[in-house]
């Protein structure tokens, strides 16, 4: 990897994650416990949201993860910039793993993974978020979809075919299977809000909860 110059900014910065931060940061305040607890970021990327989230819900403490180990030197910038004492040093994580290095959380987070990803991605979060969330944990993702009742925004096929392109493996995913693999791993959809430009926040929990 090429080493930076002290005049360099090491924060990465992704357009998507400005545009998008503050509406979902809207449906987190709704949805998110007021008392707080401990948040699992799987796929953190820039640490844009990471940094912007953390701020604005000082009550929760954020533990950012990606699998790509050069994107945590952004994350940890993103954080020093904005000043913020509630969110732990980023962590490697490879969300297909069958052990993940954290312990029980009361929230994960998952934005813009599953279509950007081959689609061992989503069995792979589904079951960790089964496994790691505590009794009362919320499991949130954020993304676009295709659903079987609405026909698919031309901007979303597009998209789906610029993916496709660069990877096979990588497809905006049908909502119902995604809901399948949930299932599978034991965790029910709960609540699910439209967003801007054609994507969805979806809400998993224990049905027990």
């Amino acid at each position: 990897m090429r080493r930076m110059t002290p005049t360099e900014d090491p924060r990465a910065h992704s357009p998507a994650a400005e545009r998008n931060k503050q509406p979902i940061l809207e449906v987190l305040r709704q949805v998110l416990r007021a008392e707080g607890g401990d948040l699992l970021e799987i796929a953190c990327g820039s640490g844009q949201h990471a940094a912007h989230f953390a701020a604005a819900l000082p009550a929760w403490t954020w533990w950012p993860s990606d699998a790509n180990p050069q994107v945590l030197p952004s994350v940890r910038a993103w954080v020093a910039d904005a000043g913020i004492a509630n969110v732990r040093a980023p962590l490697q994580l490879d969300v297909t793993a069958a052990q993940w290095p954290v312990g029980q959380v009361d929230a994960i987070y998952c934005a813009n993974m599953l279509h950007a990803s081959p689609w061992a991605t989503c069995r792979g979060l589904m079951q960790g978020a089964a496994r790691h969330l505590a009794p009362h944990g919320l499991l949130i993702t954020y993304g676009p979809y295709l659903l079987d009742d609405l026909p698919t925004a031309p901007s979303n096929l597009s998209f789906d075919a610029d993916l496709r392109e660069r990877n096979p493996a990588w497809g905006l995913r049908r909502l119902a299977d995604v809901l399948a693999e949930a299932h599978q791993a034991g965790l029910a959809l709960t609540q699910r809000f439209a967003m801007p430009a054609n994507n969805l926040m979806l809400v998993f929990a224990h049905p027990a909860a």
